[in-house]
């Protein structure tokens, strides 16, 4: 009987590093995925900006990706998302509304007529504190003029903690079909990058990009 308790024990510590090996691997391998994702955000965040493709569709595998566009801005039609707290950059600090101690407020998100199709899309043009919300606040930074801009290619956000509620003029996700619907555009936005803020304008710049890696120090534990 004896025998048999050892036995048992014997194989039971046999499992744990079984175990604990395919774990240790598991992680490595998750890492290698994680890191590739890493490579290709890097890729992407830093290449060049391109025109905007005519087939809207070839969005969906381009987020993050930087595109040109002309046109011009249709403010009575603006909206915001809130609370969004302030990106800052060296550039953002010299501009716009980056002088405002405020680090909670909006993001500005406008139509945007192109010029060289009959097609309107959505842009977020940045951040303003919370006493610059509304249009008439800022009329310095309201853009009637033609102009081009880069913009970043978003999709809709996957978390969304708290539900629009478009029947009241309410954003606090970026929901791209839902946005659109609402505002009758074409189902594309781009978050216009630092060098489109003017002074008294919204604070271009705003794009987050996360994706942690962790795993390393897990493969350390295994």
């Amino acid at each position: 009987m004896q025998s048999s308790h050892s036995e048992g024990g014997n194989y039971a510590l046999l499992v744990v590093p079984l175990a604990a090996a395919a774990l240790g691997t598991w992680q490595v391998q998750r890492r290698k995925w994680k890191l590739g994702l890493i490579e290709d955000l890097q890729k992407r965040t830093t290449a060049e900006p391109v025109e905007l493709p005519v087939d809207f569709q070839e969005l969906e595998d381009m987020e993050y990706r930087k595109v040109k566009v002309t046109g011009r801005f249709d403010h009575r039609r603006e909206i915001c998302i809130e609370p969004r707290s302030r990106l800052e950059s060296d550039d953002s600090k010299r501009s716009g509304l980056g002088s405002s101690s405020a680090t909670i407020g909006a993001h500005i998100i406008t139509p945007f007529i192109l010029e060289d199709r009959n097609s309107t899309i959505l842009i977020n043009r940045g951040w303003v504190p919370r006493g610059k919300v509304k249009p008439n606040s800022r009329p310095e930074g309201q853009i009637n003029n033609t102009i081009t801009l880069t913009g970043v290619v978003r999709t809709t956000e996957k978390r969304q903690y708290t539900k629009n509620k478009p029947e009241m003029n309410q954003w606090f996700n970026r929901d791209v079909e839902e946005m659109s619907y609402y505002l009758d555009t074409d189902p594309v936005f781009l978050d216009a990058d630092h060098s489109s803020t003017i002074p008294g304008g919204p604070i271009g710049g705003q794009t987050r990009v996360t994706l942690r890696n962790e795993h390393f120090s897990y493969i350390i534990t295994w």
